[in-house]
C-alpha cells in the first residue's frame, strides 16, 4: 500500500458569497491552516461574477501561494490567470482542459463512486481525481464513494485522490488515511465559526 502520511486540505467555496466580505475570511481561515489548494465553485453561471469572485479569491491565494482552481470553466483558467480547473464529469473533458491549458496547469476531475471513471480520468491525464460523497448527509441518491475504492485506489493508482462530501467526524476518521486530500465546504462554511472547525477538522486528521 503505498503510504499517505497526512492529507492535504482542500478548500471548496460556498456556491454563492460577496466576493469582498468571503475574501476577508478566506484569508483568515487560509493564515490558520496548512491548505494547499481552493476551488472556486459558485453555482451561477454569470460570467460578470464569477471574474469578479475569481480576481478578489486570486489576490488573497497568490499572496499565501495557495492554488486556485474554477469549477468546470475551462475557458476562464488563462483570462483569470488561475491555476487550473476542477472537471465534475469524469474524464470526458480532462484531454481537451489538458491540451487547451498545457502541462503546468492543475486538471481535477470529479469521478463520483466510480472507480472506473477515475481510473479513465487517471489515463486522460488529470493531475487528481475525487470521488464523493463519503458522508450521508449529501444531496443526491444516496450512493456513497466507498472506503473499499478508497483502500484500493491508494494501494493500486499512483494519481492523488481526493475525498469529498459530507465529511463528518466519523467517515474523516475512516478515510483520512487513504487520502492525499481532504475537500472541505459547508463543512466549514456553515459553521459558526469556520477557523475554529477547520481547526477541529485538522486535528482529526492528523490524530
Amino acid at each position: 500500500m503505498v503510504e499517505i502520511e497526512q492529507p492535504q486540505l482542500y478548500l471548496i467555496t460556498p456556491p454563492e458569497f460577496d466576493p469582498r466580505d468571503f475574501a476577508t475570511l478566506l484569508g483568515q481561515v487560509l493564515d490558520s491552516a496548512d491548505v494547499a489548494c481552493v476551488r472556486l465553485a459558485l453555482a451561477t453561471q454569470d460570467e460578470e461574477k464569477i471574474c469578479r469572485a475569481a480576481d478578489a479569491l486570486l489576490e488573497v491565494s497568490m499572496a499565501r501561494d495557495v492554488a486556485l482552481v474554477i469549477n468546470e470553466h475551462i475557458l476562464l483558467v488563462e483570462k483569470l490567470g488561475l491555476d487550473g480547473v476542477h472537471l465534475g464529469d469524469g474524464a470526458r473533458r480532462i484531454a481537451k482542459a489538458r491540451k487547451m491549458l498545457g502541462d503546468d496547469a492543475i486538471v481535477g476531475a470529479f469521478s463520483g463512486t466510480s472507480r472506473h471513471d477515475g481510473m479513465s480520468a487517471g489515463e486522460a491525464g488529470a493531475d487528481y481525481v475525487s470521488f464523493g460523497p463519503i458522508g450521508a448527509g449529501a444531496l443526491g441518491d444516496g450512493t456513497r464513494a466507498s472506503a473499499d475504492l478508497f483502500k484500493w485506489w491508494s494501494e493500486v493508482i499512483e494519481v492523488p485522490i481526493v475525498a469529498e462530501g459530507a465529511l463528518d467526524a466519523e467517515a474523516l476518521r475512516e478515510f483520512a488515511p487513504m487520502s492525499d486530500f481532504i475537500a472541505l465546504g459547508e463543512e466549514i462554511w456553515s459553521a459558526q465559526d469556520p477557523i475554529a472547525k477547520l481547526a477541529e477538522i485538522a486535528k482529526i486528521i492528523q490524530a
